[in-house]
């Protein structure tokens, strides 16, 4: 009986300990590919056109406008790890890479890209992702 209560319990431990690494784990490797990407966008200096590709775009200025308004302390994540954990969970990596290279080949507009996401999000993590997109763009204004 004693010998069943010592496998259970190293059991219980190891369950805890593979859901921590799990949960650590994705929390590292999220904001890992964000740093990567943003520091190679601002090396190459593709953050600037891409500042001026969404000015010049009426729909996605629009986005843009919502999120300096929003109230961040309701929403559902506020870093960029957070919400790149948020869309791999919701979306997968798998989709998020094929609405990427659609959107970048010209196969999807950018509409049905945008579509697909609030399609697969609720309007508050739709919104946190305006406002981390807008803290992004214009962080150093």
């Amino acid at each position: 009986m004693k010998f069943l209560k010592y496998i259970i319990v190293l059991l219980v431990i190891i369950a805890a300990g593979a859901i921590a690494i799990y949960y650590a784990g994705t929390n590292i490797a999220s904001e890992k590919v964000v740093e990567d990407a943003t520091a190679e966008l601002e090396a190459t200096g593709q953050m600037d056109s891409i500042k001026t590709y969404v000015e010049n775009d009426p729909e996605l200025k629009g986005y843009i406008e919502e999120a300096k308004s929003a109230d961040e302390s309701q929403l559902p994540f506020q870093t960029k790890g957070e919400a790149t954990r948020v869309l791999i969970q919701k979306v997968g990596i798998g989709e998020l890479q094929s609405l990427q290279q659609g959107v970048q080949n010209g196969t999807i507009s950018q509409q049905e890209a945008i579509a697909k996401l609030e399609g697969e999000l609720s309007e508050e993590e739709m919104l946190a992702l305006k406002v981390i997109a807008y803290k992004e763009l214009y962080k150093n204004e």
